[in-house]
């Protein structure tokens, strides 16, 4: 039986989705509690890797049993009872065996948290980059508009990432404002490592005046990583949700 999870964790205290041997991972978290639910020692396997410090609202995974008498719908509840508070299975459901929580997805929607101001807000530090000084949203959101579509993102493919394109679709980017809250959603058919840190920097660097919208036409045209801003740190980034169908 393949059943398919959606979660949401923390991502600060673990080294990332992936199982790796210098650090404690979300991925072997959910398999040891697959485990101890079941007897059974199985993959646990995510739409995607987050890094280290991401966090997550709507990551999907898919993992198979053999032997069971948990309904796919209780796999939440029996899952999260052996579970750190900061990882949360949302839902479980049986789906085909052709199901692969990876290579099944077609959009994902990545959600960078800003704050905006020149003191840092105790509150906001765990799930936001503070930001000093002003930004020009305007502009902000023209440079959001040459993202858009399908480009070679190669300006974005950090060292280590090992993709086979760095050819990718971005369908939206929404800029929103409340208050001092900025937040920019990025929706797309797959992102390369970094990906939506660095664009989401080059994007800031635009609106403080450090990058133009000419940067980003060359940078998307060229590939030139010198022309792109930095990489923003991994804890304004959330996964939103995953799309299937």
């Amino acid at each position: 039986m393949k059943i398919k999870i959606t979660l949401g964790y923390d991502g600060t205290d673990y080294c990332g989705w992936q199982v790796q041997p210098n650090g404690v991972t979300v991925q072997e978290l959910l398999e040891k509690a697959v485990f101890m639910v079941t007897g059974e020692s199985v993959r646990v396997t995510g739409s995607g890797r987050t890094d280290a410090g991401v966090h997550a609202s709507g990551q999907v995974a898919h993992f198979s049993v053999e032997k069971t008498s948990i309904p796919p719908e209780k796999f939440a509840k029996a899952l999260n009872a052996h579970l750190p508070s900061d990882i949360r299975v949302f839902s479980g459901e049986q789906v085909d065996q052709s199901f692969n929580a990876c290579t099944s997805a077609k959009r994902k929607t990545y959600c960078y948290n800003l704050y905006l101001s020149e003191i840092e807000n105790p509150l906001k530090q765990r799930y936001s980059t503070t930001v000093h000084g002003d930004v020009d949203l305007d502009l902000m959101k023209k440079g959001a508009e040459l993202f858009v579509g399908e480009h070679d993102f190669a300006c974005f493919n950090a060292s280590g990432s090992g993709a086979k394109t760095t050819v990718r679709t971005i369908y939206s980017i929404d800029i929103e404002k409340d208050g001092k809250e900025l937040r920019v959603k990025v929706t797309g058919n797959g992102f390369l490592y970094n990906m939506v840190r660095t664009l989401c920097g080059t994007l800031l660097a635009l609106s403080q005046g450090e990058k133009s919208l000419q940067d980003i036409e060359n940078m998307l045209i060229n590939g030139d990583r010198t022309l792109c801003g930095r990489t923003l740190p991994a804890k304004g980034l959330c996964l939103e949700s995953v799309e299937y169908d």
